[in-house]
């Protein structure tokens, strides 16, 4: 017997109606490429939503198709994230920070025939169009005045403003299958290509209402949010979704990020909660310091990406704000654990309980994890045995775009390729990746692709990359190798063969000549050796004398 509910389809087009609807005047701030404000309500937004769906439908996209952007925070994109995905087209969002190898690669797996950029990365875009043959279309997210020299050459190109002009605002969005793909964000590549993980409507607001419960951010109309997470990655950790969903005004920062634009922008706009990677604090921290301001009403953040130090925490605290570490991936949707506490904690010492809240947090309701031992077993929950962590559930990936098998093994269960403990109070603890990849101020740099390069240079016999701490970004490559004794290459002989071949941020921040780099009973090179003699390099270099 089947219950004699309503079956209304979980669609991301939903969660615009109701903040049309119920919240229309509430506002969308965000800081243009050029540094003006622009603000309007829900209803204006939704309204233009409406409109670049009509548009895209009268230039011929249909459901299913890709539409790629290549933008920041600001409310074109915000529109792009409901307008295609309200269609029933795939909203494919590309990483800008990424290496011109890799964008031509994630833009052509994807498929899209259109194209949306922001002013400022029509230079990053115009010497690829040729690699790009599927791309029959450019618009440039602006007015007529965006469409400079650069921008002339791109095929089909138009300025946002009057791509708009074909579309009207009375556009309905349509009904469909929740399981329709909404959105595809491509993985770093960490090892080999990168890899797309196609979101779907269902996922997509299953996630969004997961994350806005008490338990997790604890979201509601009352809530000023600040969308530091790009909306190129892994849906701007959903803040878009979230906002609607709520009600809640929504704060996006473009480009600028420093310390300075960012206390600004949550002292004006009121903002009480936001999130981001360690490094974003760091800067905003740093100004704080050097000037003496604070960051009222900014209550709680969520941070993410990479182990948040117990002195930001604290630091934090001290203004006023309470830091809720985070746990997560692009196959996640991407959130998965947030240290929020319980009544269990409660009983716990003072420092007892910082500990575990500093931990990468509790699991999620729809959400599963297991962690797995070497025999293959669950690890016992004690917070000290460590495994392979697993997940499962309704907004976790299955499947990579254009793969041919699922990566599920017979359960369900989804390979992190993380290693992480469970202790007693179900908190989740993040301890090692399985893989060594480093990750630099949010974002994931190959140490495989870096050695495999760097063994190409003439006179390196071998090459290892570890993270190495830094200040600022959390984490750098450092670049060790062992060298040819008669012909050995110097530091910036290594440094011109990357340079061509790797973006700008994945730079080693050094290179260091060793005798012989330790290996492990196997034969294989001891990563945890190197990082045990080197963590600290990159900080005693730049504390020496010159």
């Amino acid at each position: 017997m089947l219950g004699l509910m309503q079956d209304t389809p979980l669609l991301i087009s939903g969660l615009l109606n109701y903040a049309e609807r119920h919240h229309p005047r509430v506002e969308i701030v965000s800081r243009e490429g050029d540094g003006m404000e622009h603000r309007y309500g829900y209803a204006q937004a939704a309204g233009r939503s409406r409109r670049l769906a009509s548009a895209l439908h009268a230039t011929g996209v249909r459901p299913g198709d890709r539409v790629a952007t290549l933008a920041m925070n600001h409310h074109r994109h915000f529109e792009l994230y409901f307008g295609v995905s309200g269609m029933g087209a795939v909203l494919h969002t590309v990483n800008p920070r990424l290496f011109a190898a890799q964008i031509e690669y994630i833009v052509d797996h994807g498929g899209a025939r259109i194209m949306f950029v922001d002013p400022a990365f029509v230079p990053l875009i115009a010497p690829l169009v040729p690699d790009l043959p599927k791309v029959s279309r450019y618009v440039v997210l602006g007015g007529p005045e965006t469409i400079g020299e650069a921008a002339e050459g791109l095929p089909g190109v138009v300025d946002y403003e009057t791509f708009l002009k074909d579309g009207t605002d009375s556009h309905v969005w349509p009904s469909f299958d929740e399981r329709t793909a909404s959105t595809l964000c491509y993985t770093s590549g960490t090892t080999g290509n990168p890899k797309g993980v196609l979101y779907s409507h269902r996922s997509t607001v299953l996630h969004a209402l997961s994350a806005c419960q008490p338990g997790s951010f604890g979201l509601s109309a009352e809530s000023v949010l600040l969308a530091l997470p790009p909306m190129f990655h892994a849906n701007a950790w959903s803040f878009p979704y979230l906002a609607a969903m709520t009600g809640a005004k929504l704060v996006l920062p473009g480009s600028r990020l420093d310390g300075e634009s960012l206390q600004e922008l949550i002292s004006k706009e009121g903002v009480t909660f936001t999130v981001g990677v360690p490094t974003v604090f760091t800067m905003l921290l740093e100004h704080l310091h050097r000037t003496g301001k604070g960051i009222a009403p900014l209550a709680r953040a969520g941070v993410g990406g990479s182990a948040v130090p117990r002195a930001m925490i604290d630091e934090l605290a001290h203004h006023g704000c309470t830091v809720l570490q985070l746990w997560g991936m692009t196959e996640t949707s991407p959130l998965g654990t947030i240290a929020t506490p319980t009544p269990a904690l409660a009983a716990l010492a003072e420092a007892d309980r910082a500990d575990v809240l500093a931990q990468q947090g509790r699991v999620r309701w729809g959400l599963d994890v297991r962690i797995v031992g070497e025999d293959g077993r669950d690890a016992p929950r004690d917070g000290r045995t460590q495994g392979a962590l697993w997940v499962r559930g309704p907004w976790v990936a299955r499947r990579y775009y254009g793969a041919d098998a699922d990566m599920l093994d017979d359960e369900g269960w989804f390979p992190t390729g993380d290693v992480a403990t469970l202790d007693a109070h179900g908190y989740l603890r993040i301890t090692d990746r399985t893989k060594d990849v480093i990750k630099s101020g949010g974002e994931w740099i190959s140490s495989l692709e870096i050695e495999n390069l760097a063994c190409d240079v003439p006179g390196v016999r071998q090459a290892a990359v570890i993270a190495a701490y830094h200040p600022k970004w959390e984490e750098r490559p450092l670049l060790i190798i062992v060298a040819d004794k008669e012909c050995p290459p110097t530091r910036q002989d290594v440094l011109d063969h990357l340079q061509p071949r790797i973006a700008k941020w994945w730079m080693p921040d050094d290179v260091v000549t060793v005798e012989a780099l330790p290996m492990t009973a196997t034969g294989k090179v001891s990563k945890l050796t190197l990082r045990e003699r080197f963590r600290d390099h990159l900080v005693k270099a730049a504390e020496s004398p010159p």
